[in-house]
């Protein structure tokens, strides 16, 4: 993983590569939406959850604390 940034998906399959210090929000509606803070936004294939384990996983790796014990580990 580099830096700041995790990978997602497009709808179509395509990568794409977001700055996971960047986002603003994630929705579900029905696909998932993510709202950047510079007001793009970006639809990906990810469900909400999976938005979330890999933003906390990228701050796990950065802070290099461990995952939360309510948490299930990441696949």
């Amino acid at each position: 993983m580099e830096d700041d940034v995790i990978t997602l998906h497009r709808l179509n399959g395509d990568e794409v590569t977001l700055n996971a210090e960047l986002i603003l929000s994630v929705e579900a509606t029905p696909d998932t939406l993510i709202s950047m803070v510079d007001r793009r936004r970006v639809m990906v294939a990810e469900t909400v959850d999976e938005v979330v384990a890999a933003v906390l996983e990228y701050r796990r790796l950065v802070t290099g604390a461990a995952p939360p014990s309510h948490l299930p580990a990441p696949a």
